[in-house]
């Protein structure tokens, strides 16, 4: 009689690569459910691993979360496409640059999960207040210059273009869901003008 050693179907042993597996595995779970809706069962299973594997990469659900929402995202995307407008262009080029942001999957998956998990996990919330004061409202504030009211305003731009982006990637209401890049910049970018101050 043999001695075959047998693996259970399906379920695949420990690696570099099973490790990425299960984190893009939960970025698509709590991309579509949020924190509490996704579960370490559904992310194995998804990812086709053991859930004992997840644990044995990042502990708990909460670690695992804090892995898979890091945003690859580079800063000075906005910064440069903000500082390299005209005065009077900075409100349409900040629209136009948080939608291309917005339509690279790599970074909206991410951003979507924070945006949907934000309201129930304080885990959630920390990693989006990070990422709105760090990568968002320092560098605008920069751009802003010696404005007296430079952070009120920078903060009153990001509301509106998260506000945005809630409408139109979460909760996707119509017709602004379907809108055209063009018309959405039309309409919208004039109301971020007004928060850029006078020079």
């Amino acid at each position: 009689m043999t001695r075959a050693r047998r693996s259970r179907a399906g379920r695949r042993p420990g690696g570099a690569s099973t490790r990425d597996d299960v984190l893009v595995a939960a970025r698509a779970e709590f991309e579509e459910r949020g924190y509490e809706g996704a579960t370490v069962r559904a992310i194995a299973a998804r990812a086709n691993v053991d859930p004992a594997m997840i644990h044995h990469f990042f502990g708990n659900k909460e670690n695992l979360f804090l892995v898979a929402m890091q945003i690859n995202l580079d800063p000075a995307v906005i910064t440069d496409a903000i500082r390299s407008s005209p005065r009077d262009e900075i409100g349409e080029r900040a629209v136009r640059t948080f939608l291309a942001v917005w339509g690279d999957p790599k970074v909206r998956g991410p951003l979507l999960a924070l945006l949907r998990s934000a309201m129930t996990h304080g885990a959630a919330a920390a990693l989006l207040r990070q990422f709105v004061t760090r990568v968002l409202l320092s560098r605008i504030v920069v751009v802003f210059g010696d404005a007296p009211d430079a952070a009120l305003r920078a903060e009153a731009m990001v509301s509106q273009l998260i506000g945005m982006a809630v409408l139109r990637f979460v909760v996707q209401v119509e017709p602004l869901a379907s809108a055209s890049e063009e018309e959405i910049v039309a309409l919208i970018g004039p109301v971020i003008q007004q928060y850029v101050p006078p020079s």
